[in-house]
């Protein structure tokens, strides 16, 4: 390390050399979460149902997880999403605007044991998801 009355610029040089190797300044210095997270760099998004299907847990669970494939309004992305609370996919039609925020998974990723999915659905039209399923509330029509 360099010492000494005019060790400043040496210094300076080899903290931008070494800038690089930090994950986090990387992540913000190239804007990599706005430009390739489907939602951006907001917590919650709107999207639109495009289809629903049925996962298997990964091991050592066993069980059939219900989710919806989905397209963010604000720039066209298809990811999927899962649906939580026993019952709720009925209540989720094709073409119904979802509200979809990320699942808490490190780095964005998936969570336990849902295989691949970073997005769960928290609104269905406008309405709270789980409102509607403990029937406190109504789906509201399209």
């Amino acid at each position: 390390m360099a010492k000494g009355e005019f060790a400043a610029r040496e210094l300076v040089k080899k903290r931008k050399r070494h800038r690089m190797l930090n994950k986090w300044w990387k992540r913000k210095y190239f804007k990599i979460k706005k430009r390739y997270d489907p939602v951006g760099t907001v917590p919650m998004a709107k999207a639109l149902v495009l289809q629903k299907f049925v996962l298997q847990q990964k091991q050592p669970h066993s069980g059939l997880i219900k989710c919806v494939r989905v397209q963010v309004v604000k720039n066209g992305k298809v990811v999927g999403a899962y649906v939580p609370y026993d019952g709720s996919i009925n209540f989720i039609e094709e073409h119904d605007e979802v509200m979809i925020q990320g699942m808490g998974g490190s780095q964005r990723g998936a969570m336990g044991s849902i295989p691949g999915l970073r997005f769960r659905v928290v609104g269905v039209n406008g309405a709270d998801l789980y409102e509607v399923v403990k029937g406190r509330k109504e789906k509201p029509k399209r």
